[in-house]
């Protein structure tokens, strides 16, 4: 059935509840394990509905974020999502302090459990009403970013179509471009700073009321971390710094001089290829690459495609009023992934057939998985993994693509790719400091952003663009507002998905076969088991991030000779 078809009926909270108290009760009245499982049955019954409904209802929303229908279901689950997560952890905890927990997890999962300890310690029947607060200050920031529109060169244009111009071959047009941006984000400058000093304070209410210190800790139970924590975070970032960060600089710096410049700009660093980078052909042309390329991999990937293009479930044209970023979502019901993303002609449309279709795939694999409802496919390390290490699998299709320009692609890719992790390090450091500090002033928090890039990026000028000189660019990363503490996720994968690149260039096929291994595991296995199950250390081991370091930079030298 085609995504757009698929029926929508709102799950009321009176309906979730009258479940939620029902299973709860009979797990805590259970006379042996099977009855508690029999209960588990009619809440996975439930949970498959209510989310179906939940992400129908989000997903219809950011197509059209004007759309009357849509708003006021989105409303809704906004507005009743806390309830139902509560009612869930009272449902988690009846099993958690259940007499038989012994017997069931070795029936279920000791990885189910410690998802449920986790969720236990994320959530307060006492702080209903300031998720629900936050829930709308987080919208509010989604239609502000979907609604605003800039005008260049006389064309107005949503923030992701004027970010192809960041990518120009021209150095003056992605200055221009880069200016078009700043101006046009200072001007909703007080609501910016406004709706994210209000969501600073409003989670650390949540997490005092809670009893931590401050929203970190909680922050990192609410992303469901199940086998490391702040400290290996901490740990990660200083590696990132002595590791990473001098070959990323080295790296950018030499391949700057290739580009003709000397004075490295925040507006250079969306271009690596002299001439410009490489741009694919046009929507069809891409769909019907994606095509191929998913069938060559193999009969699983080709059912895969196929079952997603006969579906219509891509909507990937950029519009006003459509969300401005990109994602991955699945309805569980139907067993049917769907993929949002905004094309604007430039190499990051590929991305799309290749890192969202990754987390497509794992939903698509997992669909019939015993925990998948309640683990997903792990934590977003884990997701994220899928994704960025199929965009590396795509390598050798990239012909179909790219044409004779393949080549230049895969140099572009592993380098933005690599000089990622330290970006993608920067944001997640700039949220400790947030919100251990929740009282800083908007110009305090413009300057921590500042000092970051200074640290992790020592290679770019900042300066020269109007706003975005003062320290704000952290202000249209939209993780940041609304999925706190995601972002270092995705630098954990990247350090994964070049483990998998690197294999596969010695043996495609097995580095494939264990990819679709680790994919098809779902949340039964924590990230790093799941790492040292397919041949690679963890990046929180000693000299790790050195060796992989020095890995990708031959690779690089490699590439670019």
């Amino acid at each position: 059935m085609k995504v757009s078809e698929l029926p929508y009926k709102r799950v009321t909270i009176e309906e979730v509840r009258s479940v939620m108290a029902d299973v709860t009760a009979r797990v805590q009245n259970a006379k042996s394990a099977d009855e508690v499982l029999s209960a588990r049955e009619d809440y996975l019954t439930m949970l498959r509905e209510y989310n179906t409904a939940a992400c129908l209802a989000s997903t219809r929303y950011t197509l059209n974020t004007v759309d009357p229908f849509y708003v006021a279901e989105n409303d809704y689950y906004d507005e009743i999502g806390p309830t139902v997560r509560n009612d869930i952890v009272r449902y988690c905890a009846a099993l958690l302090d259940s007499p038989y927990r012994s017997e069931l997890e070795e029936k279920l999962s000791p990885v189910l459990f410690k998802s449920m300890e986790v969720s236990r310690k994320a959530m307060s029947e006492k702080v209903i009403d300031d998720m629900v607060e936050e829930n709308k200050l987080v919208r509010r920031y989604s239609d502000l970013m979907s609604g605003m529109e800039f005008t260049f060169r006389g064309e107005t244009m949503p923030r992701a179509a004027l970010m192809k111009y960041a990518k120009d071959a021209d150095r003056a047009t992605r200055k221009e471009c880069y200016e078009v941006l700043g101006r046009g984000l200072e001007a909703h400058k007080a609501e910016l700073d406004g709706i994210f000093d209000e969501l600073v304070h409003v989670r650390d209410r949540i997490a005092k009321k809670m009893g931590y210190k401050n929203f970190v800790e909680l922050g990192y139970y609410r992303m469901e971390r199940l086998c490391y924590g702040a400290e290996d975070i901490r740990t990660f970032r200083e590696n990132v710094l002595r590791d990473i960060v001098p070959v990323v600089a080295r790296l950018r710096t030499e391949n700057a001089k290739r580009l003709g410049i000397e004075d490295y700009h925040l507006y250079d660093d969306g271009i690596i290829i002299p001439g410009g980078d490489p741009r694919p052909k046009g929507k069809e042309e891409i769909f019907a690459a994606a095509k191929e390329m998913y069938h060559a991999m193999g009969p699983e990937t080709a059912a895969f495609i196929d079952m997603m293009l006969e579906n219509e479930a891509f909507d990937v044209d950029a519009r006003k009023n459509k969300w401005g970023g990109g994602y991955c979502i699945d309805f569980a019901k139907y067993k049917q992934p769907f993929i949002l993303a905004n094309f604007n002609g430039t190499a990051g449309d590929v991305d799309v057939v290749t890192h969202e279709a990754g987390h497509a795939l794992n939903a698509w694999l997992i669909a019939d998985n015993r925990f998948a409802l309640e683990l997903q496919c792990g934590g977003m390390e884990t997701a994220e993994t899928h994704s960025m290490s199929m965009e590396f699998f795509a390598w050798p299709f990239m012909e179909k693509f790219f044409g004779e320009d393949a080549e230049k692609y895969k140099y572009m890719h592993a380098l933005e790719s690599f000089s990622f992790i330290p970006y993608g390090t920067i944001v997640d450091a700039f949220q400790h400091i947030v919100y251990e500090n929740p009282d800083l002033t908007p110009a305090e928090r413009d300057a921590a952003w500042l000092a970051l890039e200074r640290k992790f990026r020592p290679y770019i000028e900042q300066s020269g663009i109007p706003y975005l000189e003062e320290g704000t660019r952290w202000q249209y990363q939209m993780h940041i507002y609304e999925s706190p503490f995601y972002y270092i996720d995705y630098c954990l994968a990247q350090t994964a998905a070049f483990q998998f690149l690197l294999a596969s260039l010695d043996d495609y096929g097995d580095a494939f076969a264990r990819y679709l291994r680790l994919s098809r595991q779902g949340g039964e296995k924590v990230w790093t088991d799941l790492l040292q199950e397919a041949g690679f250390p963890s990046p929180f081991e000693p000299g790790a991030l050195k060796s992989l370091a020095e890995r990708v930079e031959a690779l690089l030298e490699k590439l670019s000779a």
